[in-house]
């Protein structure tokens, strides 16, 4: 088993030995670059992701002797490990498969080590970028002064950078409908991302455009199903039926989840009628 079959294959099917070819690969400092690129990305991986992984990403992202690819990708690697423990918590499991992939402890050393690089001017700006990415999905009290920072100046990059943490922090709803308006189109898509994370009902006939034009492409689409969906969820359905029969498999699936409170209502309503009926008779 190697780097490039891993790659190849679906997490769920990797060997049990995995993670332990990544963590070899991480540590050896002799090894190709691309390898390394490819082992930090891959060991991000809820499947493989453990302690020993997430220090060794950790102390990639704060070596200054490392290449700044590598730095910023073992960064952005470490968001969801940090997303899944933060939302899921520490509490014993019924199951042993129910364990948090990582410890409290290492959460905690992750989120501090994070801020602190962050805070430092001297890392390079991709790095700081990923680390702020990869932060926000564990939402601690500086994002927010951090994102506002990151929007404030005329950097397109870190605007993007800070779009992406709208996402998961709150308090940006003007800004999220100003970056509606982007031309950039990274931009324009976190920004139609977070108007559904945050149900910004300003942000409704503008997702609907997009739902309704033929010109937007997939990945927008996708996002703007999405949004429809958790803006007017009850609405939801008039404006995407005609896109249940897409030859796209991921569409039809994307309105299926964002149409899922429709089909509840739906089986409340039936329940209500047959217990009308039950009265009746």
């Amino acid at each position: 088993m190697d780097l490039e079959t891993l790659r190849e294959l679906p997490p769920w099917e990797w060997p049990e030995n995995a993670g332990e070819l990544l963590l070899a690969t991480l540590r050896d400092g002799a090894a190709a670059a691309e390898d390394r690129l490819l082992a930090a990305q891959l060991g991000g991986d809820l499947t493989v992701i453990n302690d020993a992984l997430a220090t060794e990403l950790l102390a990639i992202v704060g070596a200054g002797a490392e290449p700044e690819r590598l730095r910023a990708k073992a960064a952005i690697a470490l968001g969801p490990v940090l997303e899944q423990t933060d939302t899921d918590g520490f509490d014993d499991p019924v199951f042993e498969g129910d364990l948090p992939p990582i410890t409290e402890g290492m959460f905690t050393a992750i989120q501090l080590r994070l801020r602190e690089l962050y805070q430092d001017g001297g890392v390079p700006k991709l790095v700081r970028r990923r680390i702020l990415e990869a932060s926000v999905r564990a939402p601690e009290n500086w994002h927010k002064g951090a994102i506002r920072e990151a929007y404030a100046g005329d950097d397109e990059e870190w605007k993007l950078t800070a779009v992406f943490g709208m996402n998961y922090i709150k308090g940006f709803d003007k800004e999220i409908l100003e970056s509606l308006r982007s031309k950039n189109k990274d931009i324009h898509f976190h920004a139609v991302e977070a108007a559904g994370a945050w149900e910004l009902d300003k942000a409704w006939e503008h997702v609907v455009d997009l739902v309704e034009s033929p010109k937007t492409d997939k990945r927008l689409l996708i996002a703007a199903i999405g949004a429809v969906g958790a803006i007017r969820p009850n609405d939801a359905w008039e404006v995407l039926e005609h896109l249940e029969d897409s030859a796209d498999e991921d569409i039809v699936e994307a309105v299926k989840d964002a149409t899922i409170v429709r089909e509840g209502y739906l089986d409340d309503e039936d329940e209500d009628e047959e217990d009308e009926l039950g009265w009746v008779q």
